[in-house]
């Protein structure tokens, strides 16, 4: 039993794992709808184009939740007008800004001295550097996240099933899209202490799609996703602290071990229906 209680005996230990299963909800909850959308893509994207908003704001010495925010901004209407006033793709329109951003990010933060520590902090978190200041901050963002999912359910399961058929029962689907980034954007503010930018999409994507290999229904896959965050960032401190290994990649890498297990034993099993209202 000591092996399993041992790395959560100390307030940081501690605070890292609730910090990250705030994180892992949120992440969970978010992701189930970009998966049901086929938008992971553009959700990692996404989660890397918030690193220059953030590096400004340690730049800065501001709230890294308004410069995340500010960048999230800047990403999207980047991808709106290179598809507006270009021939090009969406995808291609992503891939450009997924690159610039991230690169962006790099370079503000290399503009400062002593900048690799907070590099690193940026791209790959600090679960055991979460403070309970952090903590407050972000169940307030989780319980935002988690409320505004469930008011705005009929109009996301209409945009993610059919798009057209959302336009006619009037439940503004551009709406309905530009509130799941900002749902988006959230839930990588609210996970980047603990994971960092680069590892967040692990829980963003992860858990979801391993729900929805399970599941026949989108609560059920949405509380499954949640589920198996919530397991993986127990599991992936416990055996960062037992390893030696670094605490937010432990957390992001156990549930895509996870997605596979599940995906090679669903090879020797019955297969369910696909995932429904």
């Amino acid at each position: 039993m000591e092996w399993f209680t041992e790395p959560f005996a100390l307030g940081f230990q501690q605070r890292a794992l609730i910090g990250g299963m705030l994180a892992g909800v949120m992440c969970a909850v978010v992701g189930t709808w970009l998966v049901l959308r086929g938008m992971s893509f553009f959700g990692d994207a996404f989660v890397h184009g918030v690193v220059p908003g953030i590096a400004a704001a340690v730049v800065l010495d501001v709230n890294p939740a308004l410069g995340a925010a500010l960048a999230a901004g800047v990403m999207v209407a980047g991808i709106e007008w290179v598809s507006r006033q270009s021939k090009l793709s969406e995808d291609t329109a992503i891939g450009l800004l997924f690159v610039g951003m991230l690169a962006l990010g790099v370079v503000i933060i290399s503009s400062v001295s002593s900048y690799t520590g907070s590099l690193t902090a940026i791209l790959f978190g600090d679960a055991l550097g979460v403070t309970t200041g952090d903590l407050v901050r972000q169940a307030v963002l989780g319980v935002i996240v988690v409320v505004a999912a469930v008011v705005l359910y009929r109009p996301f399961l209409a945009l993610a099933f059919n798009q057209h058929k959302a336009q006619v029962l009037g439940l503004h689907p551009k709406r309905a899209h530009a509130a799941l980034l900002v749902l988006i954007a959230a839930s990588v503010i609210g996970s980047y202490q603990s994971v960092g930018t680069l590892l967040v999409f692990g829980l963003l994507v992860g858990p979801p799609a391993t729900a929805a290999l399970v599941a026949r229904t989108v609560p059920r896959m949405m509380l499954g996703a949640a589920a198996i965050s919530v397991v993986s960032v127990w599991v992936g401190l416990m055996l960062s602290y037992h390893l030696g290994t670094a605490g937010s990649a432990t957390m992001a890498m156990v549930p895509i071990v996870v997605f596979f297990v599940v995906l090679a034993f669903r090879q020797i099993v019955p297969r369910k229906a696909p995932v429904a209202a």
